[in-house]
């Protein structure tokens, strides 16, 4: 069995992967103080509700973009699971894609699971969308070779530096509002933050499509896509698991290099 785990900036993901499916999905805040044994702590009662226990995994795969978070992530995989995980980034670990930029070593490792499964599961060159803590575009040849992006803010953040910024704007929720033209402060920063972001996605698809030169499906992922996949026509396909599914799919293509180490 195969625990897959994905640490963002925002959250970490936990999947667990029976070989057939995914059993179980668990989300976390990311706390880069976290210690391996407190990463024990939660999910053992976790696993416990699936009538599962750490020695039921032979392996374990992670992507994160939180350097700080990797030693403690690897480090449970080794002292709990009992095996040294995969991690993408490793240049051992083989991807089976080309990364065509200045520095692929520097491209998150998000990024790159997102263009595995995405090649794997939709035809021609595509884009796709990450709504996390930053808003990534990510562009995809129709052979699956990584050939660049953007990357914007994402819709919480710009809400934060907006609270930040202006001393007398509070904080508010991301949400789409009724109406463009907000009648108060508070539904006036919500037009701006969903609609603009709206606008932003649009504009940046539009640019990128004509940049590129060739049709391009595209595809959002990521916590808030669900927000933002129904105010748009630009977006094709709704799919919360890619990241999840890429890791499945590095690890297979890698199963030869992790396991449980001899007795």
């Amino acid at each position: 069995m195969l625990l897959a785990i994905d640490a963002g900036n925002t959250n970490i993901v936990f999947a667990v992967h029976d070989g057939k499916e995914i059993r179980a999905e668990w989300r976390a805040v990311t706390e880069t103080t976290r210690t391996a044994d407190e990463y024990a702590v939660l999910l053992v009662p976790l696993l416990q509700i699936q009538g599962l226990n750490f020695d039921d995994f032979d392996c374990a795969i992670i992507a994160t973009v939180v350097p700080a978070a990797l030693f403690d992530l690897r480090l449970f995989c080794c002292r709990y699971l009992k095996c040294e995980p995969l991690v993408v980034g490793d240049p051992n670990l083989d991807l089976g894609i080309e990364v065509h930029t200045d520095r692929p070593h520097a491209v998150g490792a998000d990024r790159l699971v997102n263009t595995v499964a995405a090649h794997a599961t939709y035809k021609g060159a595509l884009i796709v969308v990450d709504f996390g803590t930053a808003t990534t575009f990510d562009i995809i040849s129709e052979k699956g070779d990584y050939e660049g992006g953007v990357i914007a803010p994402g819709a919480n953040l710009s809400a934060e530096a907006l609270h930040q910024g202006a001393a007398m704007l509070p904080r508010v929720a991301i949400q789409r509002t009724q109406n463009i033209i907000g009648k108060d402060t508070v539904p006036a920063m919500q037009s701006g933050l969903y609609w603009g972001y709206v606008g932003l996605i649009e504009g940046l698809v539009a640019r990128i499509k004509e940049e590129f030169g060739k049709p391009m499906t595209v595809i959002g992922t990521g916590g808030l896509a669900n927000l933002f996949y129904k105010q748009t026509s630009v977006i094709d396909h709704l799919d919360p698991d890619l990241t999840i599914r890429g890791l499945i799919m590095i690890h297979a293509r890698n199963a030869s290099k992790c396991g449980k180490p001899a007795a």
